[in-house]
């Protein structure tokens, strides 16, 4: 059976040259990367087919790496071997933690480390909650690492570059310390298996190959990362690592068992060419998937290579990963049967928008084009949102990057250019004071005339009431069937206020009035009561409000402090912070934001965290703003 890694983690930590590296392994040249989209690697190593995800690394397309651990056997998790750039890879150890993939740590560009090795692990091991195992200690010549000493099985081995590792004596100065590390890693797995704390116990040096099926079936479980560590621009310890996903690494029955034991194939990606279409990476999780088959319902197209999306063979083998194309009825991710899709994975659950634009076409004719456009890859995108706002469409993305993306794919595949513009937060206007109106509405024409008259009040209303209209007219002096036609009036007045917003929180009653047996009308009744509200408005006091939410910040601990300083620069009001009880080395800070700096919380968000925070708001209430900020949104957004 074909087996399936997923090679994640942060930007510049060399996750595709480790790609390229192990498909070179097995003598396959390796497509070009991208920064936008997973690339996928086949090759074959030791007769056995494997496949490699290797996921971008900007965090604003996490959810690329979510997706693509809801197909692999395994994770690794690249790391940089750096311990002050443990918390870079921080999101990318709570996704594979969140997946229930068993996961692999592999420090990467280790010839030239900026801490000792041991330091390294201990600061990644901070936002992992799974034991991490140093399953190796760096062979040094003076201070430079030249080679890896196996733990295991207690072998040196020395780097040459472009060339398989050469194994050589252990160096007598690195002998009494290798007996400390490897009888420290003996009691780390002891924690696992009852056999090996016997035989430490009974101090019995126990057999390489039982303590090796001891750490397969650690990783199988899940019950711990395995942590190696090389230098994949240089081919070192990739072998290695090959290796040990070889011999330790799961296979597809046990990524079944995660999915459902029901599910014949999971679906973890889509591709949209321009003269291909949409295109969904799935991989095979039991025997029968082939063209003209049953998947999720409905007959599969063709099924194509997903590294040269060219024509592939008749049959996919349990394992393998194919691109099937003419498959719109498929889901971008989650796994399925013959017959239908089943629940995704909570793992898999929506991003929360970090972003959003406003994207309009150029021409007016494209514009119902752009919206069916943006709603299909919102289907196959589960970090993005669309909603209409405003005659456009109001994108939620992750960042820059994520934004990029969307506007490529829109060019590339759908022939659609785009415009950008900012989100104006809905800003809103209630009244400070009470104010009583008399109306009349009278209009001669060469026919019937019109004519309505009406006396209101208008009176605040508690916040979040939003418009409540009464009547307390008498003798009928504004006919029972006039009244629904006032209400409507004033809820047109309601529309934009004397500032330039829609108007909240109001009470309107009707108190009295005159009407004409001949020229009164609905008509008529209407617009006297919108003009009846729009003079009480402006007699009101009118009063601006700005939409305020809660907004619960998730960053690595390390990061927490220069949150509050943030905030404040922002006008936001802190609410404090807490330990995430969702992943280790996390926190949750909550604070009270107004709407218009959210789009400056984004950018500032990245900068102090170094990309990996992140946020979640809800609106939370409407809060009064006076003087000089007022009379700013008020000139430039309220009668625009």
């Amino acid at each position: 059976m074909a087996r399936c890694v997923a090679l994640i983690g942060p930007a510049h930590s060399g996750k595709s040259t480790l790609a390229d590296a192990l498909a070179a392994l097995g003598g396959a040249a390796a497509p070009p990367a991208s920064p936008t989209e997973a690339r996928v690697l086949a090759f074959d190593y030791l007769g056995e087919r494997w496949t490699v995800i290797d996921c971008p690394g900007a965090p604003d397309l996490l959810g690329l790496a979510r997706d693509a651990l809801l197909a692999a056997d395994v994770a690794v998790v690249v790391a940089p071997p750096e311990p002050d750039a443990a918390a870079l890879a921080a999101p990318w150890l709570r996704a594979a933690e969140e997946s229930g993939a068993p996961t692999m740590v592999f420090v990467n560009k280790a010839d030239a480390p900026q801490g000792r090795l041991r330091e390294i692990v201990a600061a990644l091991q901070a936002y992992a909650r799974h034991p991490m195992i140093l399953r190796q200690m760096p062979l040094r010549e003076g201070e430079k690492i030249v080679g890896v000493v196996d733990l295991v099985s207690e072998r040196a081995w020395k780097w040459r570059e472009g060339q398989h590792s050469q194994l050589v004596a252990m160096p007598a100065d690195v002998e009494e310390n290798e007996h400390e590390r490897h009888a420290a890693l003996l009691e780390q797995l002891s924690e696992f298996d009852d056999w090996l704390l016997e035989e430490i116990v009974e101090e019995r040096e126990p057999a390489s190959d039982a303590v090796y099926a001891i750490c397969a079936r650690m990783l199988a479980e899940n019950r711990a990362m395995e942590v190696l560590f090389g230098a994949a621009g240089k081919g070192a310890g990739v072998t290695r690592l090959m290796k040990a996903l070889r011999h330790e690494a799961p296979g597809v029955e046990a990524l079944r068992e995660r999915l459902g034991k029901a599910a014949t194939a999971v679906a973890f990606g889509v591709r949209r060419r321009k003269h291909l279409g949409r295109m969904t990476l799935v991989r095979a999780l039991a025997p029968g998937l082939a063209q003209g088959a049953k998947l999720a319902g409905e007959t599969v197209g063709a099924l194509l290579d997903p590294v040269a999306e060219r024509p592939g063979g008749a049959a996919v083998e349990p394992g393998a990963v194919t691109l099937a194309a003419k498959a719109d009825h498929m889901p971008a991710r989650g796994p399925m049967t013959a017959e239908k899709r089943l629940p995704t994975p909570l793992a898999a659950a929506p991003l929360a928008p970090q972003e959003a634009r406003i994207l309009a076409a150029p021409a007016e004719r494209d514009e119902a084009k752009l919206g069916a456009a943006l709603a299909s890859l919102a289907e196959d995108d589960a970090a993005l949102s669309v909603e209409l706002e405003g005659g456009g469409r109001r994108v939620g993305v992750q960042g820059p990057m994520h934004l990029r993306a969307v506007e490529a794919t829109l060019a590339d595949a759908f022939g659609l250019g785009v415009e950008a513009h900012p989100v104006t937060p809905p800003w809103r206007e209630t009244i400070a004071k009470g104010a009583e109106v008399h109306h009349r509405h009278r209009k001669q024409t060469g026919g019937a005339g019109q004519f309505a008259d009406v006396r209101l009040t208008i009176a605040p209303a508690p916040r979040g009431a939003g418009f409540v209209f009464e009547e307390v007219v008498k003798g009928g002096a504004v006919p029972r069937n006039y009244i629904p036609a006032v209400e409507a009036g004033a809820r047109e007045a309601l529309a934009k206020g004397p500032l330039g917003f829609p108007v909240v929180d109001v009470v309107v009653t009707l108190t009295d009035g005159q009407h004409h047996s001949v020229d009164s009308s609905d008509f008529a009744f209407r617009a006297a009561g919108r003009g009846a509200v729009q003079e009480a408005l402006a007699e009101a006091a009118p009063v601006l409000l700005q939409p305020v939410h809660m907004v619960e910040i998730h960053a690595p601990s390390v990061f927490t402090g220069g949150l509050s300083t943030l905030i404040s620069g922002l006008k936001g009001q802190i609410l404090g912070f807490d330990r995430d009880g969702d992943a280790a080395g996390w926190d949750l800070f909550r604070c009270l934001l107004p709407e218009a700096m959210l789009p400056d919380l984004a950018p500032q968000l990245r900068a102090a965290t170094q990309g990996v925070g992140r946020f979640e708001t809800r609106l939370d209430h409407y809060e009064e703003v006076y003087g000089k900020e007022a009379e700013r949104i008020s000139r430039e957004h309220g009668h625009a």
